[in-house]
């Protein structure tokens, strides 16, 4: 697509919300729709569309039709195309698909959210040709962005484009919108290409270029070990924004090298406070595994095998010895973040990959007994970043201060649940929050749903459209309700 008409679609993409305040009025009347009677789809114009598919047509009729709240029903209907409908770029580069996803409301593509964003489609892949190609299309563009720097978070769709970050130390290369190093970012390029080809069988994205990006990642993996104590990695950036840049001239605070991989900043793009994030870790060992069992099976490369199944086994130790404690009152918990030296912080944060969501990202059932202790002290007084008010109660994040709640984190806590009540209490709160736009957002006042954070947040808006889906496929008599 050209790259003009790709971005003049985005910005009509939620039909000029991005621009107006965050009054809920002022957005209804913007999309000609009264929220609270009408319920008219919010989506772009068929002819703004970003990406079409005719497989997320036909589930959005299906699922909605099972809803019998009205306006759950509408926000599912606008929230889960929302990442085809407004944020993809795709085409076939060199004979082989190719698809850029921007994050919304910034032109940039993010290695984490552009997994997240496609990640409810792909059980479409058998069915939809179309998606198929998109997803094969992201695996082989977040195999450039590797290749071009595995430390950077974020992208731009032209690989010799300089970042409006020119002035962060060092200062990224071309292609490089921002180089916030977070494991998270490698681990969602792992988890995207094993899902893909567990879905569909096919090796062939598995070629020279995507086994010379497994092995930067791996490598990069290893170097922020930093065993001996060292790492070539530092990031500066003048700003006001205290968590913006680890400390130290952009190198972070003391850390003990016990195993365990250190992460300068979290999935939020704020700075760790203490080095070894573990919510991080834990992804970490999940992909290393993916990764030996691709080499193994595919590959037929049983020494690279090994080695990711030994580093693997090494973090996981290393996670069970220095993450995990006895709380006073919860027991044995996760700690958010160690350094090593025996100090922990004991908190959450609302971005994945975070504590409440490692059962959503397969590493921990929800049965076993350390995650539920560590969920039940997430949803306590006890967790500094767990707030309540007159609008909801949820997981916040350092992001967006002490004030504001994530829909994202009360997405995943329902997402994590196998209680029908929790998950309609979730439910309610997601439909009294939208502040009338049937759009979910970055963070909203925990007092006032209307002030809230970023009107175009794909990630958190296809989120919740498969928290939708999960709920029809494993408790479909909970849509019967209605939330209020």
């Amino acid at each position: 697509m050209d790259r003009r008409k790709f971005l003049k679609n985005n910005g009509l993409a939620l039909g000029g919300l991005t621009v107006l305040s965050s009054n809920a009025n002022a957005l209804g009347m913007l999309a000609g729709i009264n929220p609270l009677k009408d319920f008219k789809s919010n989506r772009p114009a068929e002819s703004d569309r970003t990406f079409k598919s005719e497989g997320v047509e036909s589930l959005i009729k299906e699922v909605k039709a099972a809803i019998k709240d009205k306006e759950v029903a509408w926000m599912f209907e606008n929230c889960y195309p929302n990442t085809i409908d407004t944020t993809v770029d795709y085409e076939v580069i060199d004979g082989k698909p190719d698809t850029f996803i921007i994050t919304g409301d910034i032109d940039a593509m993010w290695l984490r959210d552009s997994t997240a964003q496609v990640w409810p489609y792909i059980p479409l892949i058998e069915k939809d040709e179309k998606i198929r190609n998109l997803v094969k299309g992201l695996v082989n563009r977040q195999v450039k962005c590797v290749l071009k720097d595995p430390y950077a978070n974020a992208f731009y769709k032209d690989l010799s484009k300089r970042s409006e970050w020119e002035s962060d130390k060092p200062t990224p290369i071309p292609g490089v919108h921002e180089r916030k190093w977070e494991i998270d970012s490698l681990c969602y390029v792992v988890r995207l290409a094993n899902q893909y080809y567990e879905s569909t069988g096919d090796t062939s994205i598995f070629d020279k270029d995507w086994d010379k990006a497994m092995r930067a990642l791996v490598k990069t993996l290893r170097t922020e070990q930093r065993k001996d104590g060292t790492s070539p990695y530092r990031f500066e950036r003048v700003t006001s924004y205290m968590i913006d840049s680890p400390v130290f001239s952009g190198t972070g605070r003391p850390l003990k090298p016990v195993g365990l991989i250190a992460s300068m900043f979290r999935p939020s793009d704020d700075a760790t406070m203490l080095p070894f994030l573990i919510p991080s870790n834990v992804f970490a060992v999940v992909s290393l595994r993916q990764l030996a069992n691709i080499y193994k099976k595919e590959l037929k490369d049983e020494k690279f095998s090994k080695e990711c199944a030994d580093f693997a086994d090494e973090v996981d130790a290393a996670i069970q010895k220095y993450a995990v404690s006895e709380h006073l009152d919860f027991g044995k918990i996760y700690a958010y973040e160690v350094d090593g030296f025996g100090n922990k912080s004991y908190m959450d944060d609302a971005n994945v990959p975070s504590l409440m969501s490692l059962n959503y990202l397969g590493a921990v059932e929800t049965t076993d007994p350390i995650y539920k202790n560590t969920r039940n002290f997430l949803l306590s007084d006890s967790n500094p970043y767990y707030l309540k008010g007159k609008s909801a109660e949820g997981q916040a994040s350092p992001h967006t201060g002490k004030e504001k709640i994530w829909p994202m984190g009360i997405i995943l806590r329902a997402m994590t649940s196998e209680d029908d009540d929790e998950i309609i209490k979730c439910l309610t709160m997601l439909k009294k929050t939208h502040a009338g736009t049937g759009f979910m957002h970055e963070a909203f006042h925990k007092d006032d749903p209307t002030d809230f954070n970023r009107s175009w947040f794909a990630w958190a808006n296809t989120l919740f459209g498969e928290l939708i889906i999960k709920v029809y496929h494993e408790r479909k008599d909970v849509l019967k309700k209605q939330f209020s």
